[in-house]
């Protein structure tokens, strides 16, 4: 099992929200985060000047089996990308273990849909 986790622009989200529920994921959950990055510039909007140095995107986390990681890393940077810095990051990394709290089932057997 891998967890992924996407940093990608606010504008962004819908589109790869749609993208994913179409490929066939399930389930992942998102939210709304600030970060920090290397450009530190001021900017004037009608007058009023504010600092780009903190930085809105939404962080959506999903973890899947080994064969859907490829298939789901395709999709969010294909719907994601725009070509311009800020675009975002992805991280993937290993889960050691998955347990379902209502049966107590455990392994990446938990993560298939059981109606």
């Amino acid at each position: 099992m891998k967890k992924i986790e996407a940093i990608i622009r606010r504008t962004k989200f819908e589109d790869v929200k749609e993208a994913l529920l179409n490929s066939n994921i399930d389930w992942f959950e998102y939210h709304d985060v600030h970060g920090i990055g290397q450009s530190r510039q001021e900017r004037v909007y009608r007058g009023v000047q504010y600092s780009t140095d903190v930085i809105e995107r939404v962080a959506i986390t999903i973890v899947c089996r080994e064969q859907f990681v490829d298939p789901t890393i395709k999709v969010i940077m294909d719907v994601a990308h725009t070509g311009k810095v800020g675009d975002g990051r992805i991280f993937l990394s290993d889960m050691i273990d998955c347990y379902s709290i209502r049966t107590g089932d455990h392994g990446d057997t938990v993560l298939a849909d059981k109606k």
